[in-house]
């Protein structure tokens, strides 16, 4: 069919009527109660988190943000749960950093991590320091490393689950270090901790928050945090970088996400009110205190993290040839 002028005329006049249509349903925004949706159960980071910002959010939007846990399958039944959910807005993902994971562990996921979600802004990230034994005879990280290379049966780490952020990132630092070693999962940190007090563990990686009484007991020892630069929650802790494994950086994260096809008006001042709250000393204390570092950012810069993390991490699952479980 040939194009002419009444053609072209209708595209654009529909297209701006879109776009209109679009920019009211923004206006509008929000009109009622918002679903923040937690993909773990209650009382760990991400659901106290969580509830600072629903809280915090409602106060500067008017309206109530009901946070829901949607726990269990290492993050998927929630992030399936917002992926089919209505684009208006409604239905929020405060996700966490087995998003970007998964795609590389389970192949037939109901979901993808790019092209289901609209990223909003990096809310926190939760950084993992290095802690051994206090007893044990490496005080530093070459230290560490050169028993790893000495020992016929490398290191040994306990991670908090497979596929976790602390159990990748243990992968990530023995094949940087050069060194061999087991990655012992168990479920949650405490056990984890359990081996470690008893000498059955030569290392974890893990939030400062959970370490610092042992550590202020003299029963554990912070060697260095797996962070891109020192973490304000321990700066004494020199990072994995300074002490020769360029790298090595791996940490928890969360951020928000919105189902695809949001009207981006939406998303950008769900965005912009984030970051204001973020930016508030009472919330970013708040965090600080049970082990996250806050962040912020544009939908754009955490799209691209996102990306980052999926393509690094895919390489370690590869390299260690982790399965799920």
């Amino acid at each position: 069919m040939p194009i002419t002028r009444r053609t072209l005329m209708g595209s654009s006049l529909a297209a701006l009527g879109v776009a209109r249509a679009g920019a009211t349903h923004a206006q509008a925004w929000p009109s009622r109660s918002i679903n923040l949706v937690a993909p773990y159960g209650a009382g760990g980071s991400n659901d106290i988190l969580t509830r600072l910002l629903a809280d915090a959010l409602a106060a500067r939007l008017g309206q109530t943000f009901t946070v829901e846990n949607k726990a269990g399958a290492g993050t998927r039944i929630a992030n399936e749960y917002v992926a089919r959910a209505a684009p208006d807005g409604y239905t929020v993902l405060h996700a966490a950093a087995p998003i970007a994971i998964g795609e590389a562990l389970y192949p037939k996921l109901p979901y993808d991590a790019h092209k289901s979600f609209e990223a909003v802004v990096s809310t926190a990230i939760a950084p993992l320091f290095l802690i051994v034994n206090a007893s044990a005879p490496y005080k530093t990280v070459a230290e560490f490393i050169e028993y790893g290379k000495s020992n016929p049966k490398g290191l040994t780490f306990g991670s908090p689950g497979n596929g976790s952020a602390p159990h990748l990132t243990a992968e990530l630092l023995m094949r940087a270090a050069g060194t061999k070693g087991v990655v012992a999962q168990f479920r949650g940190d405490a056990q984890a901790y359990t081996d470690l007090l008893a000498g059955r563990l030569d290392a974890t990686l893990t939030a400062i928050s959970t370490a610092v009484p042992h550590v202020q007991a003299g029963k554990l020892r912070v060697l260095a945090v797996a962070n891109e630069e020192r973490a304000p929650l321990y700066p004494q802790a020199p990072t994995l970088r300074e002490s020769g494994l360029p790298s090595v950086v791996g940490y928890g994260w969360y951020g928000l996400m919105v189902p695809a096809g949001t009207p981006a008006a939406i998303v950008q001042r769900l965005n912009a009110e984030t970051n204001a709250v973020l930016a508030d000393a009472e919330i970013r204390k708040k965090a600080e205190a049970v082990g996250l570092q806050p962040r912020g950012g544009t939908p754009a810069a955490f799209a691209a993290f996102i990306q980052s993390e999926t393509r690094k991490w895919a390489q370690v699952i590869k390299a260690a040839n982790i399965t799920p479980e």
